[in-house]
C-alpha cells in the first residue's frame, strides 16, 4: 500500500538507542524510552501539535532539550580536551532520552530530581549522582549565557540541593586508600612490561593514571637532575592551570628504556604489549608451527590494540595481573591468602601518603599538582623548589 500524506506518522522503536521515535517532516523526534507511558504521552502531544500546525513542525524558535543537549555537547567537545566530555555525555544522556522534545525553558526542578533518581537507581554512588546533577545544571547555565533560555530556568535548577550523606537508598562510595607495597610487588611479575613500568612510574611520581598513559618523549624535558614532564592533556587545563610532573633519578631509570626516536609516539603501547604476548606464546609452543598457522591474526579485526593505554585499559591490565597472581598462589598453596584487587589511582594515594609523611603537606600538594585557595601565587615558586628537592631525593 503506497504511503499517503494523510496518514498519521507512526510510533516506532529506534533500536540503536532504545527510544521511541516519530518522524515528522523528515526529522526524527525522540520521545523517551520505548514502550513507556511517558513516551506515548509525548508522541500524542507532538503529533497533535504537528496536526494543529497544518502537518508542519513548529518553528525552530523553540529550543527543545534534545537541541540543547546537542549544542552543549558540541561546545564541550570543542573546548575541553580532558575526560570531561565523556563525563558530561554520561550525565546528559538520560536528560535527552526522557525530555528530548520538551521545551528546554520548561525543564524544572522536578524534572531534574527525576533524572537524579535515575542515577540513584542505576547504582551510582552519592558523590557521582551529585556530580552528574551539577553537570546538568551547568549545561543550563551555559544555555543562559548563550541567551538560549531565560535565566529563571537555571536559577530554579540551582535550588535543587545535593543528596546528603546518609540519605536512604543511596549508596556511599568507599574512600580510595593507598595500596600496600606487598600487593603491588605480588602483582608486578604478572603484568606486561609496559604496564609494569607504568605502575613503577606512578609509585615514584604520584602522577594520575591518565597522565602516565599519554606520556610521549616530546613532553619530557630531560636536562638537569630532575626531569620535567608536562602532559599534553590534564585534569585542570580548562582552568588555565599548568601541570608539571617531576621525574627523579629512580623514575628516570624506569623511563629511559621507553624513550622513543619518534617524539610524538606514546611511550607505553598496548599494540606492542600484544605483539610481545603473542611472540611469547609462540616461543613456548612444543609442537612445530604449521605454515597455515604462521599468521593467525584476523585480516580485519573489529577491535585492535591501541597506540596508548587508557585509564580503563590500564586498570583492566592490573586487574588481570592480580588474577594471575592469585591463580599462581592457589596453585602452590590452596590456603594462601589472595591479593585484593587494586587499581592505579591507589598508587597516587600511596605516593601522596609517603610524601606527606616525609616532607609535609605543602610538598605533597606541590608534587601531586593540587590547588588550594589558601595558597597564593607568592608560594607557587617555593612549592616548585620543594617538589624538585623532594623528587631528587626519593626518585
Amino acid at each position: 500500500m503506497p504511503w499517503s500524506r494523510d496518514r498519521t506518522p507512526s510510533y516506532r522503536h529506534h533500536k540503536a538507542s532504545g527510544r521511541a521515535v516519530v518522524t515528522l517532516d523528515g526529522k526524527n523526534i525522540y520521545l523517551g524510552p520505548y514502550g513507556s507511558d511517558e513516551s506515548r504521552a509525548a508522541y500524542d502531544r507532538v503529533v497533535a501539535e504537528w496536526l494543529a500546525n497544518g502537518r508542519r513542525l513548529a518553528s525552530d524558535d523553540v529550543l527543545t532539550v534534545e537541541m540543547l543537549v546537542s549544542r552543549y555537547r558540541a561546545h564541550v567537545e570543542a573546548h575541553y580536551r580532558s575526560r570531561e566530555p565523556v563525563n558530561i555525555r554520561y550525565a546528559v544522556r538520560p536528560v535527552r532520552e526522557a525530555y528530548g522534545p520538551t521545551d528546554a525553558a520548561d525543564f524544572g526542578p522536578l524534572a531534574l530530581k527525576a533524572i537524579r533518581q535515575r542515577f540513584v537507581e542505576a547504582g551510582n554512588c552519592r558523590t557521582m549522582v551529585n556530580k552528574r546533577v551539577r553537570m546538568i545544571v551547568r549545561m543550563f547555565k551555559w544555555a543562559v549565557s548563550e541567551q538560549l533560555i531565560p535565566a529563571s530556568t537555571w536559577e530554579a535548577l540551582r535550588s535543587v540541593e545535593g543528596i546528603r550523606r546518609g540519605s536512604k537508598g543511596v549508596r556511599e562510595a568507599a574512600p580510595v586508600k593507598p595500596v600496600p607495597d606487598a600487593f603491588v610487588e605480588a602483582t608486578l611479575p604478572h603484568l606486561p612490561r609496559q604496564v609494569r613500568a607504568m605502575v613503577e612510574l606512578q609509585r615514584l611520581t604520584g602522577a594520575r593514571p591518565g597522565e602516565i598513559c599519554i606520556m610521549r618523549t616530546c613532553d619530557l624535558a630531560t636536562s638537569g637532575k630532575v626531569w620535567e614532564y608536562r602532559p599534553a592533556e590534564h585534569k585542570t587545563e580548562h582552568h588555565d592551570k599548568d601541570r608539571v610532573i617531576f621525574v627523579g633519578p629512580a623514575a628516570q631509570e624506569v623511563l629511559r628504556p621507553w624513550l622513543r626516536a619518534d617524539l610524538l609516539a606514546y611511550l607505553f603501547q598496548p599494540r606492542e604489549a600484544n605483539e610481545e604476548r603473542m611472540a611469547a606464546k609462540r616461543a613456548a609452543r612444543r609442537s612445530k608451527v604449521q605454515p597455515s598457522q604462521a599468521d593467525r591474526s584476523k585480516p580485519a579485526p573489529l577491535k585492535k590494540p591501541g597506540e596508548r593505554y587508557t585509564p580503563g585499559s590500564y586498570r583492566q591490565a592490573i586487574t588481570r595481573g592480580v588474577q594471575k597472581a592469585n591463580a599462581e598462589r592457589k596453585a602452590k598453596d590452596s590456603d594462601a591468602p589472595e591479593v585484593p584487587n587494586w587499581h592505579p589511582h591507589q598508587l597516587r594515594h600511596s605516593a601522596a601518603t609517603a610524601l606527606r609523611r616525609e616532607f609535609g603537606l605543602d610538598v605533597a600538594r606541590a608534587v601531586l599538582g593540587h590547588s588550594s585557595p589558601a595558597v597564593t601565587e607568592v608560594y607557587a615558586e617555593l612549592d616548585e623548589a620543594k617538589a624538585r628537592e623532594a623528587m631528587e631525593r626519593v626518585g
